[in-house]
């Protein structure tokens, strides 16, 4: 069964989380919405979902997005259904929104890299065991999420953007930095987004230095987040719906994968 993995724009993909979660034997079902691809009609042959970023804001008048909508709802489902889903910026302000909370423009655009603290709820989170409590993170926007959903725990914070993180239930994850990037996205990211960068005071120079200082540990502890996530909320399951690990899993239906992209 697949993670059906929504993807908004080229240059926001899976990166490192999906190349460590095929490392662990998922397979990915990628859809662009952007492009006219459709939703899954269901969930029942779904293992989780993912919610990639884009430059679709949610703010913004639908016209430019009509899909947006759609996805909200598969989203609000997904959680409803209780499978393990993980929103990374757009996909994070997403499942805010689907669940009730809410999104705004930022005073000032984060962009580069910039220190995120772990809250005191989440230094017991099993997504973030092994992660430091202040971690340098890649950051990419300009709105945040600025009310939380109820129900929901606050994971992290910056500076610039109080909510950083988001657990809802025990199975959606939000994060609205890019631990999924790898060098190349953070370059790839700067070049094309060089406007919002630059009124930032960030030069693609400017970045790239701040990328030879933090990217090692940067790069090691999104790499432990990815672990995490491809251990412990998506681990594999086989169609008896007994993970590989010994545990019973409520996310699995028992039926056999779609056709995977």
């Amino acid at each position: 069964m697949p993670i059906i993995v929504l993807q908004h724009s080229d240059l926001s993909h899976p990166g490192r989380l999906g190349l460590t979660l095929r490392d662990h034997g998922h397979r990915l079902d990628i859809r662009r919405l952007d492009k006219g691809e459709r939703l899954p009609p269901d969930l029942d042959d779904v293992d989780g979902v993912i919610s990639l970023g884009g430059p679709q804001n949610l703010d913004e008048p639908r016209s430019k997005a009509p899909w947006l909508d759609d996805e909200i709802a598969f989203v609000k489902d997904a959680h409803d259904a209780q499978l393990p889903f993980v929103g990374i910026c757009l996909g994070h302000q997403i499942l805010a929104t689907a669940l009730g909370g809410e999104v705004a423009m930022m005073p000032k655009r984060e962009m580069g890299f910039h220190p995120v603290d772990l809250s005191p709820s989440c230094q017991t989170d099993i997504i973030y065991a092994g992660v430091a409590w202040r971690m340098p993170q890649f950051h990419a926007h300009g709105r945040e999420v600025t009310k939380v959903p109820s129900g929901a725990v606050n994971l992290a914070s910056s500076k610039q953007c109080k909510v950083q993180s988001i657990r809802a239930g025990v199975r959606s994850y939000g994060f609205q930095f890019h631990f999924e990037c790898d060098r190349d996205d953070i370059a790839a990211h700067a070049r094309q987004d060089r406007d919002h960068f630059n009124e930032a005071g960030l030069t693609f120079d400017d970045l790239m230095k701040q990328c030879d200082q933090h990217y090692p540990m940067f790069a090691r502890l999104s790499d432990r987040i990815c672990v995490n996530i491809a251990t412990m909320l998506m681990p594999i399951i086989d169609r008896k719906g007994v993970s590989r690990r010994g545990r019973m899993s409520p996310t699995s239906h028992g039926r056999a994968p779609t056709t995977i992209v």
